[in-house]
């Protein structure tokens, strides 16, 4: 099985560089690692500094993972931070973030490559957000008694691990000193396959959110303009195409008593026209708005990235896209504001969603007849989404502290044998 492990990864990335000259991604993720080690290597030259190593697939899971990076940095002020990202879409937007000393594209998974990078890095300790359970690097690391945990981890019976002819896959998963799931069903699972080294501890988004809303709110004079009139606000966060014959008949039948804050999760000319087209004479471009200009419109169209998580604490309700293709997108950066939430059918991946539809917190729907019943409710009757927003928020609270609890639990761990 490690024979067609080692193949499967040498043919993914041949596909990636044979796909390079056509796709920006793969293009961005090929150029990141070309001379990867040596610049790696020279990077980190003689600083005889102790290090601990934090990777994250891409953004969501750096989102993630940065209470702990941040808190890990403040309990160990002498300790360097080595972050490391899979994707391009997370290194290329956080590969200034201040709050690590070192960020770095993650090798491909080879014996080589984990050898080498682990001799540059020498990391005292190794932090896997969520997944990416690569099996040369948790072996290296096992090998060399680096105690390596994986945090918010979730697992679901339909994956690989739990299957009876993955062995293989499972002893990937013995490489952990620990394993901090989410959820007890997920520690139940990999108690089931013979894992001891498992505590439930929480997911840490909920400390990234409930930080990020009792934060100083930024800046946004045009914004602040736009939402001044006191009409209810509608923000659409992370909007695909997809999302749009759902949500527009039910903005249009309010256009006149609602402002929209519309977030698209790629910026594009084609995506920005789209909602153009949807609401014909109601747009204006942020980047083409200014506070005395703005009030004009009923659809404030975001052309720039970074400002979501500002966005939601202007809202009534909030709309969060994907969820009517690939997934849905993050809904607690939302629900940290109270919210009532609405959003696609494909959501079955996401617990926290599953379990704000199970408070009746956020409604999922499949078209825009079912939107407009599960939205109207809540537009005429004030007292029903101020309950709404009651229950979203000691949803959010009474979820925090996962980063405390792994934290605590850091200090004792050694890796397995």
């Amino acid at each position: 099985m490690l024979f067609l492990y080692d193949i499967a990864l040498g043919l993914y990335g041949l596909l990636l560089r044979l796909l390079a000259p056509f796709v920006p991604k793969a293009a961005a993720w090929v150029a990141g690692r070309r001379g990867l080690l040596a610049h790696i290597r020279e990077t980190l030259g003689t600083d005889a500094a102790p290090r601990a190593w934090f990777h994250c697939a891409s953004l969501g899971e750096f989102e993630q993972g940065r209470p702990l990076i941040e808190a890990y940095r403040q309990a160990h002020p002498d300790t360097k931070v080595v972050l490391t990202f899979f994707s391009p879409s997370g290194y290329e937007i956080r590969k200034n973030w201040p709050g690590a000393d070192y960020i770095f594209y993650l090798p491909l998974d080879t014996r080589r490559n984990a050898r080498a990078f682990l001799d540059a890095v020498r990391p005292q300790l190794a932090v896997f957000v969520k997944y990416e359970f690569w099996y040369h690097f948790l072996n290296e690391t096992h090998r060399r008694g680096i105690p390596a945990v994986v945090v918010s981890a979730i697992f679901r019976p339909d994956q690989v691990f739990f299957k009876p002819w993955a062995g293989f896959f499972r002893q990937i998963l013995t490489r952990f000193a620990h394993i901090f799931t989410q959820t007890e069903a997920s520690a139940a699972l990999l108690r089931g396959i013979g894992l001891t080294q498992v505590s439930v501890a929480g997911d840490t988004r909920f400390d990234t959110v409930v930080a990020t809303a009792a934060a100083p709110p930024r800046s946004l004079p045009v914004v602040e303009a736009f939402v001044a009139d006191g009409a209810p606000v509608l923000v659409v966060g992370s909007r695909r195409p997809e999302d749009l014959p759902a949500l527009a008949p039910v903005i249009r039948r309010r256009q006149n008593e609602l402002r929209v804050l519309v977030a698209p999760h790629e910026i594009t000319e084609t995506n920005l026209q789209l909602v153009e087209k949807a609401f014909p004479g109601q747009v204006v471009r942020y980047s083409q708005a200014d506070a005395s200009t703005v009030a004009q419109a009923r659809v404030l169209l975001f052309d720039n990235i970074g400002l979501l998580s500002q966005l939601y604490r202007f809202g009534t309700y909030g709309y969060i896209g994907g969820a009517f293709g690939k997934g849905l997108h993050n809904t607690l950066e939302a629900a940290a504001f109270g919210l009532p939430l609405f959003f696609g059918p494909t959501y079955a991946k996401f617990q926290e969603a599953i379990e704000l539809v199970e408070l009746k917190c956020a409604f999922p729907v499949h078209n825009a007849e079912e939107l407009e019943t599960a939205f109207a409710p809540l537009w005429h009757s004030e007292p029903a989404r101020v309950q709404l927003q009651h229950d979203l928020l000691a949803y959010v609270h009474g979820r925090a502290g996962a980063t405390r609890t792994i934290m605590a639990a850091l200090p004792g761990l050694t890796a397995t044998s």
